[in-house]
């Protein structure tokens, strides 16, 4: 099952996609946060059919919601009515830094961010069900 992984940004979007397993995350691309996004994100969820989003949580140190994380829930709200895909939040605190460390600044840092945002939703999910398989 294909997940598709995303870094919101005011600015940018970053995208990335699972294998078809849903074991291993990869950088997709890096789009523009304007009127498209939408349509663009229902888009590459139809061509790659994508069972799965994850979205990154963006809150402040101390845990409350940041400036960013309403516009998370806005979209949230939208892709969800567009699409009915389930969608899950998972912590996103320092994607950024960390893709920065691994590669450097480049057009698809951003969506390195998001790789590493689905990475650790696919470890935490395939965990999960491996111990739920072996009881």
């Amino acid at each position: 099952m294909r997940h598709l992984g995303i870094d919101f940004g005011t600015k940018k979007i970053g995208l990335a996609l699972s294998d078809a397993s849903g074991t291993m995350a990869f950088p997709h691309e890096v789009v523009p946060n304007d009127a498209q996004l939408l349509k663009t994100v229902e888009q590459l969820i139809e061509q790659q059919n994508v069972a799965v989003v994850v979205i990154g949580h963006s809150v402040k140190n101390n845990a409350d919601p940041n400036v960013v994380q309403s516009h998370i829930e806005a979209f949230v709200t939208d892709l969800t009515l567009a699409c009915g895909v389930p969608i899950h939040l998972e912590p996103e605190q320092y994607t950024t830094q960390a893709a920065l460390r691994i590669q450097g600044r480049n057009a698809q840092t951003d969506a390195s961010a998001a790789a590493l945002i689905l990475d650790s939703f696919l470890a935490r999910s395939n965990k999960t069900s491996a111990v739920d398989f072996e009881q």
